[in-house]
């Protein structure tokens, strides 16, 4: 009986000896793999190789800012060149779609830096990896603009807009549709008395702003950049709109010429920045693709503008 006894105790250390170290061998283990875990490598590179969402993949986010000509004022379909840009890469089989567009009638590259200190305007900049950008239109032609308003009587343009001096009508701020008939009396009625204004419109006075708004350009694509550092800047050039006037046929396409060059030099340092020229689609054809108020372009001019801002994205 005692023997028995013996036994059965000696079975008991023995069993409990074996927990203990069974204990002790799950206790090393688990602290083991939590400080030296065997599958955070794999995990840690999950997220790294893991690609944005298929459906956010190659769409184009498309955004615009600037002047009239960015809001398409003179076509009459309302679509402008942003819409008809958008429509054109849709069109060759690319996915793109509008998120916003912050064009103005009148707007300078001074109002344009203003506008990009708003929180609203900087919220639609950063949701776009393409943004369309019109602006110095009317800081360059706003001098022959208002030569022709003040041989036609002093009125502006129907649809003019406050400049960012607080006067009103520059060259860009000519309104669409109804505003078409204003602005083609107070441009076409007053051409006969505005050619011997705009004899005095030299290349130097028409150029005499030039400096400062074309450091003001610098300033405006420079802090886009920064709004949204990821998205791809495309600026859109200018045209001579009075290249039917024979006083401003020189002057208008030097002033554009030399705007184009200062425009370059900025974009040329740059690397996600492009200049989209449109001068040459309106040379010697602004009676097919100007509005009726001499100015902006009209269905088939901003439609023309499209088409190069589509070659510029592809």
């Amino acid at each position: 009986m005692l023997n028995d006894f013996k036994w059965t105790w000696r079975a008991a250390s023995l069993l409990s000896i074996a927990a203990t170290l069974m204990l002790l061998t799950g206790f090393v283990y688990a602290v083991g793999d939590i400080m030296y875990p065997k599958g955070a490598a794999t995990a840690a590179q999950t997220p790294q190789s893991t690609a944005a969402p298929a459906a956010e993949t190659g769409v184009l986010k498309i955004a615009a800012v600037g002047d009239s000509l960015a809001k398409g004022t003179g076509d009459n379909t309302g679509e402008g060149f942003v819409r008809r840009t958008v429509t054109g890469l849709s069109d060759s089989g690319m996915k793109a779609e509008l998120v916003g567009n912050l064009g103005i009638n009148g707007l300078t590259t001074a109002g344009l830096e203003d506008k990009l200190k708003e929180e609203g305007v900087q919220y639609v900049l950063r949701q776009a990896n393409i943004i369309l950008v019109s602006i110095g239109g009317n800081d360059l032609f706003q001098g022959a603009q208002s030569m022709l308003n003040e041989a036609s009587g002093g009125t502006a343009p129907e649809g003019g807009a406050p400049n960012s001096a607080g006067t009103t009508g520059g060259a860009g701020s000519s309104g669409a549709g109804a505003g078409a008939a204003g602005g083609n009396a107070a441009v076409n009625g007053g051409v006969s008395e505005g050619n011997d204004a705009l004899k005095n419109l030299t290349p130097q006075r028409l150029l005499a702003g030039l400096p400062s708004a074309s450091k003001r350009l610098e300033s405006i694509l420079t802090a886009i950049s920064r709004i949204n550092p990821s998205a791809k800047v495309y600026y859109i050039g200018l045209y001579n709109p009075f290249g039917d006037l024979r006083e401003m046929l020189i002057p208008g396409n030097q002033a554009v010429t030399a705007w184009s060059g200062a425009a370059m030099d900025i974009i040329n340092r740059n690397t996600d920045m492009t200049l989209v020229p449109v001068m040459d689609l309106f040379n010697g054809h602004l009676d097919q693709y100007l509005s009726s108020d001499h100015f902006h372009p009209n269905g088939d001019g901003y439609q023309r503008m499209a088409d190069r801002i589509v070659q510029a994205v592809r």
